[in-house]
């Protein structure tokens, strides 16, 4: 048996940990810039408002019914999923953490000792809540594909509590013919059309369509999903990640950038952010891309790049730095009011078995970058970050709602008066 253990509106349930208050009211959370609606919890979506909906289109909406809303808080949102999945991993030998909100467990090799798997999934969601409080529904189910159906079945349909548990043929037989094709894992809405037009529009139907006629039709996926719907496991997890061939980042400024200074900070932040990246899966660049732009909507839009081969593969954020500095005498264009920017490290390797060169002029210091990824990962992100990307940007990420980092910052942490 597999389990699902998700996470119920996580955006909008890590903002009520620390804030009771706003517990059994409704929140949405906001994308970056404060751009569209990302998340909206149960009672958000009751008075009306709608998830990736421009939040200026609904800011009426909001105001008038009393919805909260808030700035995207990934520093938050990303320490509360590490410890939400701490604790979901001790209720099982083996774990496979699948997104931020959302992990499967295996219970192949320990299901004998498990007197009852609704009781133990049950005690799971207790303990999450009383350790994390964030609320979890656990659904199980002998494929993964079940375990996302079971997981499905706990979140919208009334009766299970949170919990759903489906061991017998009969028992996902009825939870798939209360589900649509489109909500099966792996069905998206292309294909949900497709199967409409053959007279599949449910779980159920779907789960009956002969295997070889949904590979014939459709693909492979879609047979293993078949499959799996009728009990035969097709599907695994990856033991290990492959590692990224390209990394990337790139942001949508707060406010436009209009001068060589502030466009020359913002790059070398995007060069340090992604030589972190490159450097927590131990990969060495060779080719970097940057780049820098104004809005495609603008009256005349501009879209410039810049190319940098490294003669010896680095991973060092000073050198990737400086050539980000160098770039914007490439980029930089007077007049042009720049609102999207980033790196990409577009030809890694693995860093594990580099070969090292006596004749490298500037080689990587692993030492030294491992002190500047140590202290900013104890202490919190830029607690040590090269001055080239600017002490106080005014070109940020727009976060005008944004919540206290109750967990990483020290300024934030939550003072209690007993």
């Amino acid at each position: 048996m597999f389990a699902l253990v998700d996470a119920n509106s996580f955006y909008c349930s890590a903002e009520q940990v620390f804030r009771p208050d706003w517990r059994g009211k409704p929140l949405v959370v906001l994308s970056n810039n404060d751009g569209c609606i990302v998340a909206a919890n149960r009672l958000a979506r009751e008075v009306g408002v709608e998830k990736f909906k421009p939040y200026f289109e609904m800011r009426g909406l909001c105001q008038a019914k009393g919805v909260i809303a808030c700035s995207s808080n990934y520093e938050l949102y990303g320490d509360l999923s590490a410890r939400m999945m701490e604790v979901i991993g001790r209720f099982a030998p083996e774990q496979h953490i699948y997104s931020i909100d959302e992990s499967f467990l295996s219970f192949a090799r320990c299901e004998r000792a498990i007197a009852d798997l609704a009781s133990h999934a049950a005690a799971l969601r207790r303990a999450v809540w009383k350790e994390c409080r964030l609320p979890v529904c656990v659904g199980m189910g002998p494929t993964l594909t079940l375990a996302k159906t079971a997981n499905h079945a706990a979140k919208k349909i009334a009766g299970y509590q949170g919990v759903c548990v489906l061991r017998e043929p009969a028992q996902w037989q009825a939870v798939l013919g209360q589900m649509s094709a489109r909500d099966i894992w792996g069905v998206g809405g292309r294909i949900a059309r497709r199967l409409a037009l053959m007279g599949i529009e449910t779980a159920l139907q779907l789960a009956k369509m002969p295997p070889g006629l949904a590979r014939k039709s459709f693909n492979v996926e879609i047979e293993r999903t078949v499959r799996e719907l009728n009990g035969q496991a097709c599907k695994v997890w990856d033991e290990a990640r492959a590692d990224k061939k390209q990394i990337f980042s790139t942001r949508s400024m707060g406010v436009r950038i209009t001068s060589k200074t502030a466009l020359a900070q913002a790059l070398c932040k995007h060069a340090g952010i992604a030589a972190a990246k490159a450097r927590r899966q131990q990969s060495l660049c060779r080719h970097m891309l940057i780049f820098a732009g104004n809005s495609p909507y603008d009256e005349q839009p501009v879209s410039r790049r810049f190319q940098y081969r490294f003669a010896y593969p680095t991973d060092d954020s000073r050198l990737l730095t400086q050539v980000a500095a160098r770039a914007v005498e490439e980029l930089f264009v007077p007049g042009v009011r720049y609102y999207k920017v980033g790196v990409g490290l577009i030809d890694l390797e693995d860093g594990r078995h580099a070969q090292a060169d006596l004749f490298n002029p500037a080689p990587n210091d692993p030492a030294l970058m491992q002190v500047f990824d140590g202290l900013n990962q104890k202490y919190g992100s830029d607690t040590l970050f090269l001055a080239a990307q600017g002490i106080n940007p005014k070109w940020a990420m727009r976060r005008e709602f944004l919540s206290p980092q109750y967990t990483t910052q020290w300024r934030d942490l939550p003072v209690i008066r007993c």
